[in-house]
């Protein structure tokens, strides 16, 4: 980007780290940041709080300074600030919002109705099938999926919005020249080529704990709605959809089955009032957004079609003795009344065929 005055004044302030809420009482003062950055303390005096002036007094440390600005210099590198017509009016509604934005990508997806969903990074092999699906029907019709890049239900979630013309928007918790996971970073490259990473942390912040929840209310303030797509109840997904609640945003949440750890987060929501959806068009016609037609096809693009019946009689039987829960072989044992050997044999060719899948725990799980 073309780094003029008012970008340069931005990046200092930010990286001089005046605290969020001071800096709005100075710029509401002074007018603009290039003007709060040349006031004097004592001009300043009436209108800041001891840590501001601190910050203000001191400076961004020079090597920092001039790190962002290296990376904004790149012409695929943006900043978007308060006063941004394009910085998302969403997020300024929220009550905290970042004074500054680092972007990669299409700035112009931030003008589109967003459509956050999360989930666990463990997740099951059909959660992430399931997280994919929705997000691309949503896509279809216009949606931005947002997510925070993690493996799991976010890589998935991010997968399906980049499959359909609504695309998506990864909200990171490091700076933006770092990508975590560093599983996730061809899904980074893809969506910086296709869609949109944003960071409120400047280029150079590392993968810190404390970052990702305060990530999070970025992804809940940038969307319409919130969809849970497995948590179990101490997933960092249930902050997220707090956060969303508060920010009156609606919440869906997909149910699963009783038997499984991945569920309860979202029975848990279910329970406290977010919505239960089993399709796309269960999201779209309860959020009935301007320009979205609720009528397009999305349900039939939301989940998995049923895969033809398996001929083996010991795999029907283990298909059967597995249901819709995640278990383990012994369980497996009892319910089909087979040997061990047939059960283990009957679920390699069940694998193979993309019917179940190994999940954590020596457990399976059916996909379709």
């Amino acid at each position: 980007m073309k780094i003029d005055s008012r970008a340069r004044a931005w990046v200092r302030l930010h990286a001089a780290g005046v605290p969020a809420r001071a800096l709005v009482k100075l710029l509401r003062a002074f007018g603009s940041p290039e003007a709060l950055l040349d006031t004097r303390p004592a001009q300043r005096r009436s209108h800041t709080t001891p840590a501001a002036e601190k910050a203000l007094t001191a400076g961004p440390a020079a090597e920092r300074l001039q790190a962002t600005l290296d990376w904004l210099a790149d012409g695929a590198h943006g900043l978007l600030a308060w006063d941004d017509a394009q910085y998302p009016a969403s997020l300024l509604e929220t009550g905290d919002p970042p004074p500054v934005l680092y972007t990669i990508g299409s700035v112009a997806l931030l003008g589109r109705p967003g459509m956050a969903i999360v989930g666990s990074r463990n997740a099951t092999p059909q959660g992430c099938a399931d997280a994919e699906a929705f997000a691309r029907a949503l896509s279809h019709v216009g949606m931005t999926i947002v997510s925070g890049l993690a493996v799991g239900i976010d890589a998935a979630a991010h997968r399906g919005g980049l499959a359909g013309p609504g695309s998506t928007i990864a909200v990171i918790g490091t700076g933006p020249d770092r990508v975590y996971p560093a599983r996730n970073r061809d899904l980074a490259h893809a969506i910086a080529e296709s869609g949109l990473i944003i960071s409120e942390f400047a280029p150079g912040t590392p993968p810190l704990p404390s970052n990702f929840p305060r990530r999070n209310r970025l992804i809940s303030g940038l969307s319409r709605g919130l969809l849970v797509v497995e948590a179990t109840l101490s997933s960092g997904s249930l902050i997220t959809a707090r956060l969303a609640g508060e920010q009156g945003r609606e919440v869906f949440a997909l149910p699963g089955s009783i038997h499984s750890p991945f569920a309860r987060g979202c029975h848990k929501l279910i329970r406290e009032g977010a919505k239960l959806v089993e399709t796309a068009q269960d999201i779209l016609e309860e959020l009935r957004l301007p320009g979205v037609d609720v009528s397009a096809p999305a349900q039939r693009a939301s989940l998995p079609a049923t895969m033809p019946h398996p001929a083996d009689p010991d795999a029907v039987a283990v298909l059967a003795a597995l249901g819709h829960e995640t278990l383990a072989v012994d369980a497996l044992v009892v319910r089909s009344t087979l040997e061990a050997a047939t059960v283990i044999a009957a679920l390699t060719m069940l694998e193979l065929d993309g019917r179940v899948a190994a999940v954590a725990g020596g457990r399976w799980q059916r996909r379709t």
